[in-house]
């Protein structure tokens, strides 16, 4: 009895309970940054995880920073679940992310630009060049920058210019006059977007090694001078503004959404500014007087020692040819019943098939959207989506398909961060292949995967469905772990038809069979699932829950899962990102274990499974669990109901669980502790492990 009222009189919305959703997510691009210190990951691809982490952190800033500053604005008083206002997140973002920084630029000028020497990938330091590189990089300079750049010095006629979002700019200070006689002392030079940020040195003309490189800046400190013909430069320095990349479209107000969109696209290079990348060794008054010109305090100021665009560093993965200083490459499998008939839909009408990106091939969606494009027998093609990349295969079988007068319905969300103007440009491509093209529902991002194909087969037309977790992205699929599924199921097909029918024709609410949905039935349903676990964990009956999403955020699911804990049910939570829940807390979450994975592809499955007194449920979906998946977008959750390919999914998920090699421990407090198998541990790679047993099979 005494625990009975120990345990209902925690308040489990307390502040201490939660960790601040930002914190967490800076946390884990603390730990990409790790993969770049990680001696076990081949070279190439720790300049890469270095660059990831600082273009994580570039979005991190035009999104998650700007919306707290929006909030200090807004109402400076709110205090979150953690119980920080505003501008207590502001101090700690600032404090981590400093730190963050700090510690990018010292993996990269102590660490792997020391170990990129030792195998002659060399970054030539401006006192390092030899004469022939001097004078190829002068010629450089000459022919191909100096056409194109312009420098604009201050003064009343030239007031300090509009600064593009994350674009390399340069403050040069001048003594001297020009030719009308005016001295400003002060001018500012932005490289153009086109330019490459590291140029590969020639070999034959330079006498430099076979992967000698250049920075950009570089080149442009040596020969600054040549633009101030008659005055001297005193100095020369990069930096860069990040601003605020988010935009607002006003849902109530607006008769076109496409109008409104493209309208706050040509505002995003010019967004409030929220962050100043200044070179370190830029003198005292110079930074004052950027930080005074961008209205910036100093919290938000990051002198950096090295470029401030370490992101674009990237490109030398791909100029570098060193296959042994990169991932091994692999071919992703093809499930057999796929690759012994050729007929997809013949291969679904025989049973449900699972796939699971990047080890096994995307190319199976691709194929099932072209064969419903040139049969006969389809009627339509009804797809959500949200991004899809550039020359995607998939929009060419949707436009064949159109042309070849089938009706063809593609639902674009047009607020799909980043991919804008993409999918702006989409929808124009689409529609002059006359496809219905709907931009989903106003006040809601329509982020549910999925495709229905309507056959006809004799007297009977048939719904068969493709449903996934990740994005119809042909080269992300490559990338991100994902799983998919194809079935004919009566059922299914019929809640994927009103779905559909939902978003194009404004209809109401219907009852679905088997699909969860937000934001009506998903996170009711996800509740009662904890809850049922909750009565089995109480009844004396074993319990377990296992959810692996990229993010978890939202209280009331956060509450359902500690109650489920001190209920005594097993939670195992795999959680890619943000997490604000604290696991190991006792009365609260002993029961909950919170692990990470970060390894050579990205995690961004989403699934539910529940032991369910025996009858197990195992769930996919689109959404996390976070109060913009649950009420302010489309998402679907998806049942795998074949025995045969829901063990499959719980035995990829046990094989994560127990990872002891690339898995991340969340503590109680909020930092990760990198879990690291014993010598006489056996390893586990869970990703390693998947991919092995795929190609074996």
């Amino acid at each position: 009895m005494d625990i009975i009222e120990t345990v209902e009189a925690i308040d489990l919305g307390s502040p201490e309970l939660y960790i601040n959703r930002d914190l967490s997510l800076l946390e884990f691009n603390k730990r990409v940054l790790a993969q770049a210190k990680n001696e076990a990951v081949p070279l190439l691809e720790r300049l890469n995880y270095l660059c990831i982490s600082c273009s994580n952190l570039d979005e991190f800033f035009e999104v998650r920073v700007a919306s707290v500053l929006e909030m200090v604005a807004i109402d400076p008083k709110a205090i979150g679940p953690d119980g920080l206002t505003p501008n207590e997140q502001l101090e700690q973002i600032s404090i981590h992310a400093h730190k963050l920084v700090d510690e990018q630029y010292q993996v990269l000028n102590e660490i792997l630009i020391p170990k990129l020497n030792a195998e002659n990938i060399r970054f030539i330091r401006r006192n390092e060049w030899n004469e022939s590189q001097n004078k190829w990089l002068e010629n450089y300079f000459n022919d191909e920058l100096l056409p194109i750049l312009t420098p604009v010095g201050l003064d009343s006629a030239h007031p300090f210019p509009r600064i593009l979002n994350k674009s390399l700019n340069f403050i040069i200070s001048l003594t001297g006059k020009d030719a009308f006689g005016r001295n400003s002392g002060r001018a500012i030079l932005q490289a153009p977007r086109a330019l490459p940020r590291v140029i590969q040195l020639p070999a034959d003309e330079t006498q430099s090694g076979p992967a000698d490189f250049v920075f950009l800046s570089s080149i442009i400190h040596a020969f600054v001078s040549e633009l101030f013909t008659g005055m001297t430069v005193k100095g020369c320095y990069q930096f860069r503004v990040t601003r605020n990349s988010d935009f607002f479209v006003d849902d109530d107000a607006i008769d076109d959404l496409l109008l409104a969109v493209q309208g706050e696209l040509a505002m995003r290079n010019y967004g409030d500014e929220v962050r100043l990348e200044i070179d370190a060794a830029c003198p005292y008054d110079t930074v004052n007087f950027l930080l005074e010109r961008f209205e910036l305090n100093r919290d938000r100021l990051f002198l950096v020692d090295g470029p401030v665009n370490l992101n674009r560093i990237q490109e030398i993965n791909k100029l570098v040819d060193r296959p042994d200083l990169k991932f091994t490459p692999f071919k992703p499998s093809i499930p057999p019943q796929l690759g012994r008939n050729k007929d997809i839909f013949a291969a679904i009408r025989r049973h449900d098939i699972l796939l699971h990106h990047p080890f096994e091939s995307f190319s199976p969606v691709v194929e099932f959207i072209r064969q419903a494009a040139a049969a006969p027998e389809v009627l339509a093609i009804k797809q959500t989506l949200y991004r899809a990349g550039a020359d995607s295969p998939i929009v060419a079988a949707l436009v064949r398909a159109a042309r070849a007068g089938k009706e063809v319905t593609v639902v674009i969300e047009l607020r799909a961060r980043f991919d804008e103007k993409a999918n702006i440009d989409l929808a124009s491509k689409l529609q002059e292949a006359a496809v219905h093209v709907v931009y989903g529902v106003v006040g809601y991002k329509t982020h549910a995967k999925m495709c229905l194909v309507l056959r006809r087969e004799g007297k009977e037309l048939r719904n068969y469905v493709h449903l996934g977790t990740g994005n119809y992205h042909s080269k992300t699929a490559q990338l991100y772990t994902d799983y998919g599924l194809f079935s004919c199921n009566k059922e299914l097909g019929e809640d994927v038809r009103r779905v559909f029918a939902q978003l194009t024709s404004l209809g109401k609410v219907t009852q679905l069979n088997k699909l969860l949905q937000s934001p009506f039935t998903l996170h009711k349903g996800i509740l009662e699932k904890i809850e049922r676990e909750i009565t089995h964990a109480k009844n004396g009956k074993p319990a377990k829950i296992i959810i692996q999403v990229n993010a978890i955020v939202e209280e009331q699911s956060i509450q359902a899962l500690y109650r489920a804990s001190q209920a005594g049910v097993e939670v195992k939570l795999i959680v890619r990102g943000i997490c604000c829940l604290r696991p190991g807390i006792p009365g609260v979450s002993e029961n909950i274990e919170v692990r990470a994975i970060i390894g050579r592809f990205l995690e961004h499955a989403r699934i539910y499974a529940f032991a369910n007194d025996g009858n197990q449920e195992v769930y996919a979906s689109s959404a996390d669990l976070m109060n913009r998946n649950m009420f302010r977008r489309v998402e679907i959750c998806f049942p795998i109901e074949s025995k045969r390919l829901y063990n499959r999914i719980l035995h990829d998920l046990d094989l994560y669980l127990n990872d002891n090699t690339e898995a991340w421990l969340l503590q109680p407090d909020g930092c990760y502790l990198q879990l690291l198998h014993i010598d006489n541990d056996e390893p586990v790679q869970a990703q390693s492990e998947i991919l092995n047993e795929l190609l074996a099979s």
